[in-house]
């Protein structure tokens, strides 16, 4: 499907692999012009090599915590482009946590830092470009069918995902009147790094290529909130109407994602 406006700009966090490099590829394919920020700089480069024009796009090798650096790559990308259409806040980190450990709270404030807090940070230098624009613009929220129901053992993982959905919605109603949609997408289980270390069985596993051909036209529409793969929307609404204690019993001894230190 090609995207209902020409000359697409698009500016992608977390790109240098996964979900981020798989939407770097899509939107290559059909034809605009990227910023792919990561902090894995030859990562980065490595994979704007293997897109198509490869010098039409610009390589950002920055940590999202580091919020100055985001802003002065928005800066550049758009002095670059001359605008900004789309830009998706896709950095994020997932390790398992457990309150009960001291040693612990680094990593859950690495993860809110990286998941939530970055994700505004990202969107924060794009917005006046958007509003005078006077043309479509999307905003796109990577969410998470764990932030719908909190999971055990992944405290900060679950809190930041519904984080983020929720603010999306917040900043949807503060945007709607610029004609700049923001959009919510969800990721149930698709395979790459993040959940390969994962010690339980995923289902409906997707493949990031699958994935980001839905993304992109779950943002070229404008839609506010889509999880994918479908079939973990189906099992999202299930679980938002179950009661505590059934879901409690169901999922109170589900396996753990493996704990890790602070960066």
């Amino acid at each position: 499907m090609q995207p209902k406006w020409s000359h697409q700009r698009v500016f992608i966090t977390g790109a240098s692999s996964g979900i981020g490099a798989a939407l770097a590829a899509r939107y290559a394919a059909l034809g605009a012009t990227l910023g792919l920020l990561a902090r894995r700089g030859p990562a980065l480069d490595q994979l704007i090599a293997s897109l198509p024009q490869p010098e039409r796009h610009r390589a950002y090798a920055v940590d999202v915590r580091d919020h100055a650096a985001i802003a002065a790559a928005a800066q550049d990308f758009i002095a670059h482009t001359g605008g900004i259409d789309v830009v998706i806040a896709n950095a994020g980190i997932s390790v398992g946590t457990l309150t009960e450990y001291a040693d612990d709270l680094p990593v859950f404030a690495d993860i809110v830092a990286t998941n939530l807090t970055a994700t505004a940070a990202t969107f924060a230098p794009f917005i006046a470009t958007m509003k005078a624009q006077g043309a479509p613009a999307r905003l796109v929220g990577i969410g998470s069918v764990a932030g719908i129901r909190g999971l055990p053992g992944a405290e900060a993982y679950s809190a930041s995902k519904a984080a983020v959905i929720s603010y999306c919605e917040s900043l949807r109603l503060e945007l709607k009147p610029y004609g700049i949609k923001v959009v919510t997408l969800c990721p149930g289980y698709i395979d790459t790094p993040m959940t390969r270390v994962n010690p339980y069985p995923m289902p409906f596993l997707m493949a990031p290529d699958k994935f980001a051909a839905r993304a992109a036209q779950v943002i070229d529409a404008g839609s506010s909130y889509a999880v994918i793969p479908w079939q973990m929307g189906v099992v999202a609404k299930v679980l938002r109407l179950l009661p505590n204690p059934v879901y409690d019993f169901a999922f109170g001894k589900a396996p753990h994602k493996p704990r890790k230190q602070a960066s």
